[in-house]
């Protein structure tokens, strides 16, 4: 009998200028596809990962950002963002793309993902989980 472990990935890089953002979202597809039991947080300047309206024409990258809608498909519904991080950054909930997924045992109700918590409050779900990998 295999004991499934809790992973918590923590993103804490801007989304463009290194290969850290989309590794971790690739990382994470890829464990939710082994059904691990996956979350990720979102601190530092990791919150512009969520942002609405990403436009990277500029810079010449691929916009990944629309992918994180998919990761209710996955079971990934447990998505923490550092709130003292928005904050610091004038960023509000409201500024992040609007991920759901969909609940069975409530006939498909559709749930937000996101759930914006205090420095305190991710120590204890860091202090919860069997792994944590930072990006």
């Amino acid at each position: 009998m295999s004991v499934t472990k809790k992973f918590l990935y923590v993103n804490r890089r801007a989304p463009y200028g290194t290969i850290y953002a989309w590794e971790s979202l690739e990382v994470v597809l890829i464990g939710a596809a082994f059904e691990q039991d996956v979350a990720l947080a979102f601190v530092d300047d990791g919150v512009y990962q969520l942002a609405k309206g990403q436009d990277t024409k500029g810079i010449g990258m691929k916009n990944f950002s629309p992918t994180y809608s998919a990761l209710g498909d996955y079971d990934i519904n447990k998505i923490y963002v550092e709130k003292e991080s928005l904050e610091a950054r004038g960023l509000t909930l409201e500024d992040l793309q609007h991920l759901v997924w969909e609940d069975e045992d409530e006939d498909w109700a559709e749930k937000d993902s996101i759930q914006v918590v205090t420095s305190a409050e991710l120590a204890d779900l860091m202090e919860q989980q069997d792994v944590v990998l930072s990006f």
